[in-house]
């Protein structure tokens, strides 16, 4: 047997495999809730009856939503399993955190207080997902940053850069949110048009009519991307492939020197951070995607999926690098944890002469809920460093 007949035939057993552990650690956090929060409610007989049967459905739905590509056929059918696994995952999510919360204030409050506290449990998450849905399917709005490079030429300033990042096209992104976001971009006009990692979630052949709409993407010097780690979990090879027939220039450890009215900039791109653990030789390098460029040439600017690639790239020798990854963690509270392991969350910040900046993501990843960390295209626009 193969290498590739043999890890076909793998892959209905780990499913199985994480399907059974996700099935109990969902059913044991769902039976908390449950525990916590169904006797306090003062629900009838098909009160309990309907809200046993939603968290057991929950506890089953969310890790068949997750696995529901590998194991469901045909595709459509498994898109809206992933739908509603999705949105069941997003509201379980809350709900935990909330009952979680609420336990810790109950052994400050009377016991009086454990009705009003079991429905505002309910009430905010209820909220929280509703909210977090409207802003997640919305086309994002644009961001607009100012990034003050010292010594820049003069026929730079005010060079634009839109940057999209994390569009996540796969079984709950298609092609209508897509063609709304390439609209958006191109009404910028910029300069040019950086993509900075994780546009798929899925095969080729099953997304390319949903991320066609991408060839329509417009600006002066053209469109650079680079890849992310969604797309070595899709198939980098294929999808570095399909880019460049989009339009796009996937820089892969390299740069272009562009010329913008009488001046130079470069534009670099590294492979995702992680690149390495699947291809050994798409190790990410930021000085190798440096090597050979002009000495004398300001801004270098680098394209890299995750800000953990910051140091290297300031060691390199760069002035600017664009990212993105984290979504600025989503929705609260997962947001509290990205900095255990990305140093930047959102928004521009320094390392040493480095400028960083983290983008939110133009999509979303598993939920379709943001709260507290709106998506975003961003119009970066260079200007010289004040004395």
């Amino acid at each position: 047997m193969s290498d590739e007949q043999n890890s076909k035939a793998t892959v209905p057993r780990r499913m199985r495999r994480f399907l059974a552990t996700a099935v109990v650690l969902m059913a044991a956090l769902h039976l908390y809730i449950g525990w916590r929060l169904l006797p306090d409610l003062g629900l009838s007989g098909a009160g309990w009856i309907a809200g046993v049967g939603f968290l057991c459905v929950s506890s089953l739905m969310i890790p068949f939503g997750m696995a529901a590509r590998f194991v469901v056929r045909p595709i459509a059918l498994a898109d809206r399993v992933t739908w509603v696994g999705a949105l069941l995952m997003g509201l379980f999510s809350t709900l935990l955190v909330l009952t979680l919360l609420r336990d810790i204030a109950l052994i400050f409050l009377p016991v009086t207080y454990r009705l009003d506290s079991a429905v505002l449990v309910l009430a905010l998450a209820a909220f929280v997902t509703l909210v977090g849905y409207i802003n997640a399917r919305r086309i994002p709005r644009v961001a607009h940053v100012t990034v003050s490079i010292a010594d820049l030429p003069a026929p730079l300033h005010g060079f634009t850069i839109a940057q999209i990042t994390d569009l996540h096209v796969g079984p709950t992104i298609k092609r209508a949110y897509v063609a709304g976001v390439v609209d958006r971009l191109n009404a910028l006009e910029p300069d040019m048009i950086a993509v900075t990692g994780d546009l798929v979630d899925g095969e080729v052949a099953v997304l390319r009519h949903h991320i066609a709409p991408l060839a329509d993407m417009s600006a002066r010097h053209g469109v650079f991307a680079v890849t992310g780690n969604h797309e070595y979990y899709s198939g980098v090879g294929p999808w570095v492939s399909e880019f460049g027939r989009l339009g796009m220039r996937v820089l892969m450890n390299e740069h272009v020197v562009l010329e913008h009215d009488g001046a130079s900039l470069v534009i670099a791109g590294v492979t995702d951070f992680s690149a390495g653990q699947f291809h050994a030789d798409h190790t990410s390098d930021p000085a190798r995607a440096l090597a050979g460029s002009p000495a004398d040439v300001t801004p270098a600017i680098l394209l890299a999926h995750q800000p953990r690639s910051a140091p290297a790239a300031a060691e390199a020798g760069f002035d600017l690098q664009l990212s993105g990854h984290t979504h600025g963690g989503q929705f609260w509270p997962w947001s509290l944890f990205v900095p255990l392991q990305q140093p930047f969350t959102a928004g521009l910040h320094r390392l040493g002469r480095l400028w960083i900046y983290t983008s939110r993501g133009t999509g979303y990843w598993g939920p379709p809920k943001r709260f507290g960390a709106p998506s975003e295209i961003t119009l970066l626009r260079l200007e010289p460093a004040r004395e």
